[in-house]
């Protein structure tokens, strides 16, 4: 997800400066290569992140790496096979459930939101699939005020329903007219999400599991609806929080995350990620014509695709998503033909580990 406190390490167009400013690493996955992954890695860490871990593929070679702690004051390392919450990667899954819907004919990417989920966001704007798909609808961010100063929601066990969400935003003018520009807006997603129950007769995470998890073997993913655990090993996420006059940190692994829904809620690991990222930029969950629909910025001044951020790179543009949730950075890219990917999570403290994470996803990346 994205918002006021609320933020992926890379989004838009701050990844686009970052990563095309970063070095490549020649060899990343041969033996010099991997002492270079991994002393990227502890930069991470070096950096402000409590712990990080990544698995780099590179066609049938893979490396993975742990750096940091799980937990503050603690000696245990973060766990390499570790699951995290991945905030906005989720849209890519949200997004290719969508396309699939798209491929079976029972939508259409010019279909009118309000045909099928009629007064629940246009007011005589004709807001179309396409256009919250790449965040040109218009629509305002529902998350503003729904967080506290230090990241923490306001009312963190509580549990909402996407129709709850998307009224936070339903008498608030739109930012532009749908079509006009772009501007990110979790909102967009939330009604993704109701659309594809809409049209299947089923919750979006159902259809998530069914479509993408369990034909893909993704066993350690996770679409948690209400329950605010972090199932398995997993390092915990912090804020730092005044209190008595000095910062202390809080931790905030466990919170109920139908605040995110379908635009930010997956819990994942770095390998799994990496498989998904792989099986459908090769074509096992999309057909190529819609997958290039996906790695197509439009208008958006190549900002984003269809559930998708481009990364410039030295090597070619990288396609992917960042992600955030409270005390969580995810990196999720793949090459566009699918034949190199790189996940990242890391448990950011203090600092600002970006500029280390950026360096690692272009080397992992660029040959």
């Amino acid at each position: 997800m994205k918002g006021k406190k609320y933020v992926s390490v890379v989004v838009a167009a701050g990844l686009v400066t970052a990563v095309a400013a970063a070095p490549a690493v020649a060899g990343t996955v041969g033996p010099r290569g991997r002492a270079d992954l991994q002393a990227m890695l502890d930069r991470i860490v070096d950096a402000g992140a409590v712990g990080a871990i990544a698995e780099v593929r590179d066609g049938s070679r893979t490396w993975r790496g742990t750096s940091g702690r799980a937990r503050i004051g603690k000696a245990q390392a973060a766990p390499v096979d570790g699951r995290f919450r991945v905030g906005s990667v989720t849209k890519s899954f949200t997004a290719t459930v969508v396309l699939q819907l798209v491929s079976e004919g029972r939508l259409e990417l010019s279909d009118s939101v309000e045909q099928w989920l009629p007064g629940l966001v246009d007011k005589g704007a004709d807001t179309t699939i396409r256009h919250l798909l790449q965040h040109t609808s218009g629509l305002p961010e529902y998350t503003t005020d729904m967080f506290d100063e230090a990241g923490i929601p306001k009312e963190r066990f509580r549990s909402w329903t996407g129709e709850e969400l998307v009224d936070r935003v339903r008498s608030l003018p739109r930012e532009f007219p749908p079509g006009d520009k772009y501007s990110y807006s979790n909102t967009n997603y939330i009604v993704l999400g109701l659309l594809i129950e809409r049209v299947t007769g089923r919750p979006y995470a159902t259809e998530v599991r069914e479509r993408i998890l369990r034909p893909l073997g993704m066993v350690h993913t996770r679409v948690p609806g209400a329950s605010p655990e972090v199932p398995g090993p997993h390092a915990h996420a912090y804020v730092p929080v005044r209190k008595g006059g000095k910062v202390v940190p809080v931790d905030v692994t466990r919170f109920n995350p139908t605040i995110a829904g379908a635009a930010g809620e997956i819990i994942s690991t770095t390998e799994d990620l990496n498989r998904f990222y792989r099986a459908l930029f090769q074509g096992r969950l999309l057909p190529a014509a819609l997958v290039k629909e996906m790695q197509d910025p439009g208008m958006t001044k190549k900002a984003y695709g269809l559930g998708l951020e481009p990364a410039p790179l030295p090597c070619g543009t990288a396609w992917g998503h960042g992600g955030g949730a409270p005390g969580y950075l995810t990196v999720a890219f793949s090459s566009a033909d699918g034949s190199r990917q790189v996940a990242l999570s890391m448990t950011p403290y203090s600092g600002d580990p970006e500029k280390a994470a950026l360096a690692l996803l272009t080397s992992a990346l660029c040959p």
